[in-house]
């Protein structure tokens, strides 16, 4: 299985970078990490449902068909690191590989995150992207670290 996290927006500053690297490389091969960043829409005088729909069309062109999408929404479903654990063990048995998305500075267009297989998200507070990235390969590792009894995970 394969969690690949598309990400609108390409630069990020290096400690993020060196942040999320450094998680990503300790997973264990069958379960694959990848980051995908997509490009964010010009601002310019475009109206916020157009910069959504283009943003939208660069993130379904990286997707794996028959992918299980996952959107970081403010309005999604709530998880504990316990849960999150439980939800990643549920993932690894359906057997798709599953894509975690987060939007760009306007979010994601709402035709797109309603028709997302679920929606999560990581807390009340509004993150910064890059924040964002690291957090969510953070507590991708935290829940594979429960699951397999690696003592990373301390309660």
């Amino acid at each position: 299985m394969k969690l690949l996290i598309v990400a609108v927006g390409q630069r990020v500053p290096d400690w993020a970078q060196t942040a999320y690297d450094d998680y990503a490389k300790r997973f264990p091969p069958e379960l694959r990490v990848e980051l995908r960043a997509v490009k964010t829409e010009p601002r310019g005088s475009r109206t916020t449902e157009t910069l959504m729909a283009a943003e939208r069309e660069r993130i379904q062109a990286v997707l794996p068909r028959g992918c299980r999408v996952v959107v970081l929404d403010e309005r999604g479903t709530a998880l504990t690191t316990q849960a999150l654990a439980r939800q990643l063990t549920q993932w690894q048995l359906g057997g798709d590989d599953v894509a975690l998305i987060i939007g760009g500075p306007d979010g994601l267009e709402p035709a797109f995150r309603d028709a997302a297989h679920q929606r999560i998200r990581l807390s009340d507070l509004t993150l910064p992207h890059a924040m964002v990235r690291v957090l969510l390969i953070e507590q991708l590792y935290r829940a594979w670290s429960i699951n397999a009894n690696h003592p990373y995970h301390r309660e």
